[in-house]
């Protein structure tokens, strides 16, 4: 007899393996951390299936099911199944509700002596699991938001601090249409199954206050839960205060100089600089409208002159005459509009390391 009952919250905070056996296209749709996909169906077969259920009920849905998986195609599936359970003998098995695929892999498993317990309701029910804490965390536990201009090193503050949750971490993104990175972003349920992950963990830890950045509606292509933004909008911050010459220096740092090494790594120390330029120039191109049609002839024309420079001799000393402006007229009215719609009560302000030490302080 196999126990189906499952504790959802260890299974999620111990990183359990989970055997995914849905079809790829709803694999890429939205998963959860430690699952791998190795489906009973491919998607073609699953789509065929459905056609079938639908005109001719489940039991020649069943019968079709079965004509497909038969003979060297079931040994296949059967092999790469027992090869996962012997990397993961703890692991747990899923499918979209926990009904006849996973019920008919865990047969087929038991058949072999091979005992693999189910997830009951399936990635239906471990999601909705996750949705409703993520909720519930933003509604009731503690929390503090940094604030700060572009380029006043929030993330570099959130990065130091155990009780934080790095928003732009999750979503793979620096924010801003700059924010881009290789290897692009996870698919929004991916997302969203993270953050809830990760709140669970600090709360299981009692880390808190929970320290995130201010962020806006989407970060990149991931768009911020709704219960999020609101606990965002209205608790309370802390305001980190640069000059501008350190915001010109952290920017440079951040979006030009240290993504360089992200960048050599997927596309070789030979196109790193190439590929990075692109990604600069199509970020300014993004925000051309909203720029004006001079100011971004003029910034556009700055940024290559700055990566020209840096080709030749690696000097990348020029770019901050395009960063200046672009955080003093740009970015900076962007944040003052943005702060206008904040209701949270100011807690602190000081410069990034005084906000650092602020946030520190083991009787917050």
């Amino acid at each position: 007899m196999h126990n189906n009952s499952v504790d959802f919250k260890s299974l999620l905070l111990n990183g359990t393996a989970l055997l995914d056996v849905r079809a790829p296209v709803e694999f890429a749709q939205g998963a959860f951390p430690h699952a791998s996909n190795l489906p009973l169906l491919d998607d073609q077969q699953r789509h065929n299936i459905g056609i079938c259920y639908k005109e001719h009920g489940q039991q020649a849905a069943i019968e079709l099911g079965h004509q497909f998986i038969g003979g060297d195609v079931r040994a296949a599936r059967m092999a790469q199944w027992r090869q996962w359970h012997q990397q993961n003998p703890h692991g747990y098995l899923y499918c979209f509700r926990g009904g006849l695929r996973s019920q008919t892999v865990q047969s087929w498993l038991a058949e072999d002596g091979i005992n693999i317990p189910l997830i009951p309701g399936g990635y239906k029910a471990l999601r909705r699991f996750l949705l409703d804490n993520l909720e519930r965390a933003c509604k009731t536990l503690p929390m503090t938001v940094i604030c700060g201009r572009t380029g006043c090193g929030k993330t570099r503050v959130i990065e130091q601090l155990p009780s934080s949750l790095d928003l732009e971490g999750e979503a793979h993104h620096r924010g801003s249409s700059f924010g881009r990175r290789p290897g692009g972003q996870p698919a929004q349920i991916d997302f969203e199954n993270r953050l809830a992950i990760h709140l669970l963990k600090l709360e299981e830890q009692q880390l808190t206050p929970i320290i995130l950045e201010d962020e806006s509606r989407l970060i990149g292509r991931c768009y911020l839960p709704q219960p999020m933004q609101e606990r965002i909008a209205s608790t309370q911050r802390v305001i980190i205060e640069e000059s501008l010459d350190s915001r010109v220096m952290v920017t440079l740092e951040d979006y030009v100089i240290g993504p360089l090494n992200e960048y050599a790594q997927w596309f070789g120390e030979q196109d790193a600089l190439d590929k990075l330029g692109e990604e600069l120039l199509a970020a300014l191109e993004r925000i051309r409208k909203r720029l004006g049609g001079a100011r971004y002839q003029e910034l556009n024309g700055v940024l290559q002159n700055a990566l020209n420079l840096q080709r030749e001799n690696g000097d990348a000393s020029l770019h901050q005459h395009w960063i200046r402006p672009l955080l003093k007229d740009y970015y900076d009215p962007m944040y003052d509009y943005m702060m206008g719609k904040r209701d949270g009560e100011v807690l602190f302000s000081g410069t990034r390391d005084e906000v650092h030490a602020f946030l520190s302080q083991p009787s917050r």
